[in-house]
This record gives structure tokens, C-alpha cells and sequence, in this order.
């Protein structure tokens, strides 16, 4: 069976659900299709005690009001879920559940979208499927001494096999995974590579509050000196707790958690890693020596110095050991947790628009191909992006310019589209 409609959604996780709004408010036909349920990733593909990194107040999408009671506090994954539920029914939201995209092609002027629930034929397509995508596993995965396992498959560490665990990958999802493992008894190696140190609050004010007043947050892409590094940076060093806490190298530290370098490669139960751990906590250290200098200097130009608290900084690790190579079955290590991001595979996407690396050529979502878009992409125009909240003016972009292709006013919008920061 085939339908036509004007315009094909690909993804109902936030992205796909806050274009969805936006292309309703302009009376746009569309469908939203998804292999699953709304929100499936933040219910399938999350750890049990996740929240979000960012706080409530900064999660708000197009027509939606904050995630939770508490402006300031943390959403656990399942409740965002939920969230995006009442979301989509708020506003009616045409989601097509079960109909996971098999082939997206252009036949004439029109796209033809084959999916597991039939056939749709539409002039425009937003491709929102996200950011994390295909955990990224170096090959050499497969030839090591121990059980392989990403994020997405982890749920608690009750699950994971008995023995030692390697956590590899010290940004947001590395730390809280280590974290909860040693909590939990388990001895834990973190291997550190390349990583963003930041506290959970500075001087008193919640670390993404700062990041808003001194507009790091709005930031966008063509500022930057390369698109792909700023695309790829590591996230940040945090955690989404009740006591609104910190969680760096030094936390863990303290609880029992060792530290080596990056993994560089391995086969059996041996594993190479960089000895240069110092050089990588120093690397971070002194990211965020300009982070928070850029704080001091707002605060000071702004007159905040009596209102804020003092500078409260803490060392970035304790003693550390460079060594070059671990032996997993000396050191007891039976299961590898890859914390090492996402990759974007796209097999189903019959339309010339890839790049060399297997990313979607684009800019502020709308690709080189007349009528297919991207949303929900790492930075994709602005830093925030890359967060909830963010999503939003991308959405409202992207929907303005598919809902004036239909019209045939003519695109590309300019870029004055507004941009309002979602910081209070």
C-alpha cells in the first residue's frame, strides 16, 4: 500500500516530535514514523538510574512546558520517555509506530519511503533520527580476553557478568557508568582519553546556566575553526543527581577506581593503552582554566561578584600511574564497557547526500537535495543542539523552510530566522 503525504518525518525521539509540532502549527500534513514507540531510545537503550544531564528547565521543547517539577533537579530517562508521550499527544502528533524506514529514495520529484508498515510518497523528508546512533567499537574489540559491552545494552550492574570491569571512555557516560559499577562492589578500571572536566555547579549557579550568560551556548557552527572537531568534542564530565553533585576523575578515584590511559589497541588479554594519562587530565584542566575564566570575567563585567559565591576549585585527579599496557587476566577484568560515543549508519538512505565520513551534508538542517532535511544532529547550527532544549530552534527552522517550500515562497530562509536563548 502506498500514501501520499506532503511531508515524511523519520524518528519520534524529541527531534522528530518538536518538528512534528512545529509543522502542525503551520498546517503542514505530515507523518512521523517510527520502528518502535516515541521516546524508544530513552526507554530501550538507557542504563536503569540515568536522568539527564541537563536540568529541568533547560528541556523544554516547542509548545511543551519543563520535564519535571523541580526546575533545577534532574528527569530520570524513563520519566522523559513518558514525557515525550504526553508531548505528542498534546498536540496530536501523527506518529506511525512499527514502521521502521527499509529504503528512502527519490523517484522523480518526490520521495518514496518504504517501510515495514507499507509505502509513503512525499515532497518532503526530515531525517530525526538522531545523534547516537551505532555504538562505536574499535575492531579489535573482538580479539580481546573479555566480554564486549556497550551503554545501550547495559541496564545495572547486577547484569553484568562477576569479575572486573574496564569502563573505556571518561566523558559523561564513561564516569557515571564507573561510578555505578564500583558503587556496586565491582572492581573498575576507567580508561581516560580525551575529555571535557567541567563541575556540576560554579560559584553557586548550575554549570549550564554559566554556559548560557556567556553565550557559549549559542555559539554556531560557522564560528568554528573545524565543523568536525567541534561536531566530535567530548561531551561533558557530568551527572544528573538528586544532590546536584559533582563526578570527576578524583570522585572516582576516591571510591577505588583505577585510572590508565587511552586504549590504543589489543588482542587477547592484553591491552595497549597511551601512558600519557597526565598529559590528557592536563589537556582537560586546561580547557576548563578558560572556561571558567571566561565565567570570572562575565561575572566581573556584570557586576555578579556580589552575588555569586567565591571560586571553589578542586584538584583533577590524585597520583596517577603512566603505564603502557593492562593485562586484563592479571587484573581480573572479564567484561570491556565501551563508552566511546556514536556512530551514524544510514542504509536505508538512497539519496546522493552523504559525506566522505558517512555524515549528512548540511547546513542548519536542510541537506544539498531539495526537500530532505536532517534535525536532531550533534551542533547542527547552534551548541545547544546538541541539547533537548535546543532541538527546538531547529525544528522551528527546518519546519519554516519545508512549510515554505510547500508554498513556494522560496528557500533558503534567510538566517535571521530568531534564535532566542533557552537560558533564564
Amino acid at each position: 500500500m502506498s500514501r501520499t503525504v506532503d511531508t515524511v518525518v523519520i524518528g519520534a525521539g524529541q527531534a522528530g516530535l518538536a518538528v512534528s509540532h512545529e509543522l502542525t502549527t503551520r498546517g503542514v500534513e505530515h507523518v512521523v514514523l517510527e520502528r518502535h514507540e516515541a521516546g524508544a531510545r530513552w526507554r530501550r537503550e538507557t542504563w536503569a538510574s540515568l536522568r539527564l544531564l541537563t536540568p529541568n528547565w533547560m528541556n523544554v521543547l516547542p509548545g511543551a512546558g519543563p520535564t519535571g517539577d523541580d526546575s533545577d533537579g534532574f528527569i530520570t530517562a524513563t520519566a522523559f520517555a513518558d514525557h515525550l508521550d504526553r508531548y505528542a499527544a498534546s498536540f496530536g502528533a501523527p506518529v506511525e509506530t512499527g514502521a521502521a524506514v527499509e529504503v528512502l529514495r527519490r523517484r522523480g520529484e518526490r520521495f518514496e519511503v518504504t517501510t515495514a508498515a507499507g509505502t509513503w510518497r512525499a515532497g518532503n523528508v526530515v531525517v530525526a533520527t538522531g545523534w547516537c546512533d551505532q555504538p562505536v567499537v574499535p575492531a579489535f574489540a573482538d580479539d580481546l580476553a573479555a566480554t564486549n559491552l556497550v551503554p545501550s545494552a547495559y541496564r545495572r550492574p547486577a547484569d553484568v557478568a562477576p569479575g572486573g570491569v574496564l569502563v573505556v571512555g571518561a566523558s559523561a557516560t564513561g564516569v557515571q557508568l564507573a561510578h555505578e559499577m564500583r558503587l556496586a562492589g565491582r572492581d573498575v578500571t576507567l580508561a581516560v582519553g580525551r575529555h571535557s572536566r567541567v563541575p556540576r555547579s560554579y560559584r553557586g549557579m548550575d554549570m549550564f546556566w554559566w554556559l548560557g550568560r556567556i553565550g557559549a551556548l549559542d555559539r554556531t557552527i560557522d564560528t568554528m575553526a573545524d565543523a568536525h572537531d567541534a561536531r566530535h568534542e567530548p561531551s561533558l564530565q557530568l551527572v544528573g543527581r538528586p544532590d546536584r553533585a559533582s563526578l570527576d576523575l578524583l570522585t572516582l578515584q576516591a571510591i577505588g577506581v583505577r585510572l590508565v590511559g587511552r586504549v590504543v589497541g589489543g588482542a587477547g588479554s592484553h591491552l595497549a593503552v597511551d601512558p600519557d594519562l597526565a598529559g590528557r587530565v592536563a589537556d582537560a584542566e586546561c580547557r576548563l582554566d578558560q572556561m571558567l575564566q571566561r565565567i570570572d570575567e562575565h561575572i566581573a563585567a556584570s557586576g555578579l561578584e556580589t552575588e555569586v559565591l567565591a571560586p571553589d576549585r578542586r584538584p583533577p585527579v590524585g597520583p596517577i600511574d603512566a603505564v603502557a599496557e593492562l593485562d586484563l587476566r592479571a587484573a581480573g577484568i572479564r567484561t570491556v564497557l565501551w563508552a566511546t560515543g556514536h556512530r551514524r549508519e544510514y542504509p536505508w538512505l538512497q539519496v546522493p547526500v552523504l559525506d566522505a565520513t558517512g555524515e549528512i551534508r548540511q547546513h542548519r538542517g536542510v541537506t544539498p537535495v531539495p526537500g530532505l532535511y536532517v534535525l536532531g544532529q550533534r551542533f547542527q547550527h547552534r551548541r545547544a543542539s546538541n541539547f533537548i532544549g535546543g532541538v527546538g530552534v531547529d525544528a522551528t527552522f527546518v519546519a519554516a523552510h519545508v512549510a515554505n517550500r510547500i508554498a513556494g515562497r522560496g528557500v533558503p530562509l534567510p538566517a535571521t530566522v530568531e534564535e532566542p536563548s533557552r537560558v533564564r
